[in-house]
């Protein structure tokens, strides 16, 4: 998924958009800096109960801690991202692509997490008795998920530059076909993704449904709340970039001012929603896994 390359938009000259500039240097800071504190909070108390209480042989529990950690990578960003909203971009050349770099890899890495984590639950409820259940097959598959998700960032970083316009600097690509190559890749890897975990969460639907035994699977649960969590988080933000491109690209309909100013609104929304995720994720833990519910009971009795 994308990052800021359409962030704040200077005044255009024929259409004046102050009040979108202002009410977006407003809200979305304030959002960000709730996001960083509650994120950081509810990730690393994931991370706490995984290394206090857990055990390392189960591979749910290292998919879910990498998942933490990128949930963490992609929340550093926000701060940098809070301050571009406000004063533009501060951080320089290497700030700009470092921060690119955290956001990508923090994206991707969740995604392919959450992937792995739903086929591995597929695998074990739909094929029990195959090897990769018994997680062989899925041994390798938080090394090969950083190494893909940071050769990603890093050529999408590499991409990134800061230019100046009228005074204000902005973190941007280096140009526009990078910047729509970047939007439709993120499309096709969120729709590839969707697809695979959608596929498996009907699959062991099916399968749990016409077990005799009835037995539920809290682990299904949670990755199914994660999964649609992501979902209705991203999938309003990957449409509105894909129609910002057609803005780009000159398509009469989005031309008009008044359009034009409604997608703005879109995007700010969509991005808010978008972000949510790396803080709701350690929320559905604790609502649905009984082992983190119990743990964290112990946490806090201890602090208290």
């Amino acid at each position: 998924m994308t990052e800021d390359y359409t962030s704040i938009e200077p005044e255009d000259q024929l259409c004046h958009k102050e009040e979108v500039v202002k009410i977006g240097s407003i809200v979305i800071p304030v959002y960000f800096a709730l996001l960083v504190v509650f994120s950081c909070i509810g990730n690393l108390l994931v991370l706490v109960i995984l290394v206090l209480y857990e055990k390392f042989r189960l591979l749910i529990n290292i998919l879910i801690l990498n998942l933490a950690v990128a949930d963490l990578l992609f929340t550093f960003g926000l701060p940098f991202w809070a301050s571009y909203y406000i004063w533009g971009w501060t951080f320089g050349e290497v700030g700009c692509k470092a921060v690119k770099f955290l956001f990508y890899l923090g994206f991707y890495s969740s995604v392919l997490f959450l992937t792995v984590m739903t086929v591995q639950r597929y695998m074990a409820v739909v094929h029990p008795l195959s090897d990769w259940e018994r997680c062989r097959g899925f041994s390798v598959a938080p090394f090969i998920v950083w190494i893909l998700s940071g050769t990603a960032a890093l050529l999408i970083s590499f991409h990134s530059q800061v230019l100046e316009h009228e005074g204000v600097l902005y973190c941007e690509f280096d140009s526009i076909p990078v910047k729509h190559a970047a939007v439709y890749l993120q499309n096709v890897f969120f729709l590839i993704a969707f697809c695979i975990m959608g596929f498996c969460q009907v699959r062991m639907f099916q399968r749990i449904t016409q077990s005799r035994t009835k037995r539920r699977h809290k682990s299904i649960k949670l990755i199914f709340s994660i999964g649609l969590v992501f979902f209705i988080g991203w999938a309003p933000y990957n449409i509105v970039m894909f129609l910002r491109i057609q803005q780009d690209n000159g398509l009469s309909s989005f031309m008009d001012c008044n359009v034009s100013i409604r997608l703005d609104y879109a995007f700010y929304a969509c991005r808010l929603l978008a972000f949510s995720p790396c803080c709701l994720n350690p929320v559905l833990y604790a609502l649905i896994g009984e082992k983190f519910q119990k743990h964290l009971k112990t946490i806090l009795k201890k602090m208290c």
